[in-house]
């Protein structure tokens, strides 16, 4: 990513080694990363952070991640889901604004990379 500014990622997680472990792998990617350890961390930390896209757990305790989604207006969402997720609920999900695609868990690293690369660069 020469000539570039740096594109930056929220990663919102509520397992510390899941946050760990992507943040390693974008940084080593060049982006820069922030993290999140539930939906309304993430909600408070984007009064202050700008990313161009956040990575967000599909499940995680506290609000709803649904209702987190609502409130990010302006930035590209893509989750991060361990559950299989059947084709029609990834359709009702990804209907959701602006939630632009799935990254399934556990990921292979190159293929995480991949798709954080073609969304930001969309």
């Amino acid at each position: 990513m020469r000539n570039m500014a740096k594109k930056k990622i929220m990663v919102v997680d509520d397992e510390p080694d899941n946050r760990q472990t992507v943040k390693t792998v974008l940084e080593k990617e060049g982006y820069e990363v922030v993290t999140a350890n539930s939906g309304d961390d993430c909600l408070e930390k984007l009064e202050k952070e700008n990313p161009d896209l956040i990575l967000m757990d599909i499940m995680m305790p506290g609000t709803p991640v649904r209702d987190v989604v609502e409130k990010i207006k302006d930035t590209k969402i893509a989750y991060l889901s361990v559950v299989r997720t059947s084709e029609a609920e990834k359709e009702d999900l990804l209907g959701q604004g602006n939630v632009v695609g799935f990254i399934q868990k556990p990921f292979d690293i190159d293929e995480l990379a991949s798709k954080v690369k073609d969304i930001v660069s969309e």
